[in-house]
């Protein structure tokens, strides 16, 4: 009587077994669909509001029209206000080299692309938030070739924040390449560091089109 006993108890568990690994696999699924959704939601919107923000700068360089009032800078839906939230750094060195990276802010009338909410050390090349909370940052880097280019890796890194592993093959056409993330910051001073493997002497990096973004979501 025990043995047939444990003989049921076997059964009963090996039949258990199979829809207990398909539910598994069901949430498994789910929760990788869920994550992919919200992933890609959240760098549209992130995208969405990057190119707001330039479009701002534009506004803000161009001359009023006359009779045309100037909104106040604590209007929240203004684009001073808005760009007091907000950085962007152009790339000023094209070499491509184990170092930190060389940035540049951008002048666009009496402004920069650095917002009062950040401090940039032109010296240093560092980028600090004054403001803590979750900041959407970014790098866009736009690669071209001079010559006849070898494959190799290089690895950009925004502090411990974003890492951007770029694979450039061997050949002629140009690369580009955005990475991005959202990361909680309390007040710390971000450097961007590039490492390079060999073979990359004939490749150069675009200054006008690569840059690092950074702006806050979430105070």
């Amino acid at each position: 009587m025990g043995q047939q006993a444990k003989d049921v108890d076997v059964e009963a568990l090996q039949e258990r077994s199979p829809q207990r690994g398909r539910c598994l696999d069901n949430f498994l699924v789910m929760s990788i669909s869920f994550l992919f959704v919200a992933t890609t939601a959240l760098a549209v919107g992130g995208a969405m509001v990057v190119r707001e923000l330039r479009s701002d700068m534009k506004s803000l360089s161009s001359p009023p029209s006359v009779g045309t009032p100037q909104k106040q800078t604590g209007d929240a839906s203004s684009p001073a206000y808005k760009m007091e939230k907000f950085s962007y750094l152009e790339a000023a060195n094209s070499k491509l080299e184990n170092s930190t990276m060389q940035w540049k802010s951008i002048s666009y009338g009496k402004r920069t692309t650095v917002g009062s909410n950040f401090v940039f050390d032109p010296e240093r090349h560092s980028l600090t938030p004054v403001q803590d909370g979750a900041y959407f940052m970014y790098v866009e880097l736009n690669f071209t070739c001079t010559s006849i280019c070898n494959a190799s890796v290089l690895t950009v890194k925004v502090g411990d924040k974003l890492t951007c592993k770029v694979e450039l093959p061997a050949g002629i056409l140009p690369v580009s390449r955005k990475c991005w993330t959202v990361a909680q910051l309390k007040n710390q001073g971000m450097l961007t560091h590039m490492t390079v493997q060999k073979g990359l002497e004939d490749w150069k990096l675009e200054l006008q089109s690569s840059g690092f973004g950074i702006f806050l979501i979430d105070p």
